[in-house]
Parts: structure tokens; sequence; C-alpha cells
């Protein structure tokens, strides 16, 4: 007699799930927000500026038949890190995913960056991560997941400009391994994503220094925003991924 066992697909694991994404009102958060809401999850985003796109973004998810909130909370203020967490939460009535998705970045020779530039990228890029994720683990239950967006510089930085931004995210790394140890037996994943070259407001694929940045992939070509949430769903659903890092960089390391 044949035993056949039924397996679950990522979008059946999110079905019925409710999802915060930090910066979620454009780019790779607006992005992810959409695809974890397409593959059955309740979505809440935050912003800081960009009420208005914000607002988009609901009405997107809301569209597809998912219930969505927009929070204006600064990343890089200690009781909204935190209390944007909560507030997603209560709002959807549970918090199963959270993706740290909120950044800032300042570049330039490392004797020009100022100790505002250097505080401000540190509070949004690691505390505000680390604060996130700590409210987070309080209210989620068993199979709770923590992506955290970090960047190709990580694994490997093609030129000067960048001691800052490559710094900040590198301690998400250790966050990150260190989160999937101690959650690990209350099944709570925890995993970092590391994208490329995007084209995004930010960092359009047609700016002035594009060329240069897609040269540097194997690749040869700027990601979009919809490839590197495709990898954050997959990892919103996977129950046996923790501790890792995935480059979604067009080879930018390799």
């Amino acid at each position: 007699m044949t035993t056949h066992t039924s397996v679950r697909t990522t979008e059946q694991n999110l079905i019925g799930k409710a999802a915060l994404v930090t910066g979620g009102s454009r780019g790779i958060g607006a992005a992810t927000a959409l695809r974890l809401a397409r593959e059955g999850a309740e979505v809440a985003v935050t912003y800081v500026n960009g009420k208005e796109a914000a607002g988009d973004v609901v009405r997107g998810v809301e569209a597809l038949g998912r219930r969505a909130v927009a929070l204006r909370a600064d990343a890089g203020d200690p009781e909204d890190a935190a209390g944007a967490v909560t507030a997603a939460a209560r709002e959807l009535g549970r918090l199963d995913v959270l993706v740290n998705n909120a950044g800032v970045g300042v570049l330039g020779p490392v004797e020009t960056l100022s100790l505002e530039g250097v505080d401000r990228v540190l509070a949004v890029n690691v505390r505000g991560v680390f604060l996130a994720s700590r409210a987070a683990v309080a209210v989620m239950p068993r199979g709770g997941r923590i992506i955290t967006v970090g960047t190709c510089m990580t694994q490997r930085v093609p030129g000067p400009g960048g001691t800052l931004y490559a710094m900040s995210k590198s301690a998400l790394v250790g966050l990150t391994k260190a989160l999937a140890r101690e959650l690990g037996e209350r099944g709570i994943t925890a995993n970092i994503v590391h994208p490329g070259p995007i084209d995004t407001d930010m960092n359009p694929a047609g700016g002035p220094f594009a060329a240069g940045q897609a040269a540097v992939t194997a690749l040869g070509r700027f990601g979009t925003a919809e490839e590197v949430a495709e990898t954050i769903a997959h990892l919103a659903g996977a129950g046996y991924v923790t501790g890792a890092e995935f480059a979604v960089d067009g080879g930018h390391a390799a």
C-alpha cells in the first residue's frame, strides 16, 4: 500500500499569516509586501516620508484580497523600531513574518564621514533591526520567520566609499546567525538576503553609476525588486532554512 505524504507549498504556508515589512513603501520593500500578499499573507508596511507611496502599497495588497495597513515609523528611533512591530501585531491580530528591509546608506571616503552620519546609519541599519527583531520574537508563534535585507557589499566591496554601509550591513550577518541559534528550539527561523545592484528609485538602472555596477555582476545587469522579493517570499514559507545568507546579486560575489 502506497502512502502519499502531503507537502505544503510556500503559498499554502503563508495563507492566514501576517507579515510586517519595514521600509515597505517603495523598492524592495514594496515588491516584497505585494509578493507576500499574493502568496496569502496579510501585510503591514512602515514608512517615514512616503505616506502616499505606502498607501499605494496598501491598496495593491487589498486588491489581492488581503488585509493591509501602513504604519509611520522611523527605524532609527528606538521607540518606533519596536513600536511598529507591536502595532503591526495588534492591527493584523498576529505576526508571523518580519522582513527587516528599512535601511539607509551614507557613502563617501572614510575620512569625510561625519559622526552624525555614522550614528544615523548604525541607528537605522543595526540598532533598528535588532530592536524590531527583539520585539518580534516576543509576539511570534512557533513557525515565525525573521528575514533581513543585507547587501552584496558584505560579500565583496568592489570600490572605495562603502566602509560605513558595508560595516553596518555586515553586523546583520552576525545578528542573523545568532538569532537562528537562539530561536531554533522555538521553531523561529532567521535568514539574511544580500541584494546586488537593484533597479530602484534610490539606485536606478539608468543612473550615472549604473554601468559600472552592472559590469561587476556576472550577469551584466541590474536585478529587479521583484527578483529579491521572490527569495524573501520563499524564506517566509520555508521551514528548514535558518542562519543562512542568500545572494540575490547577479553574481556580484562570484
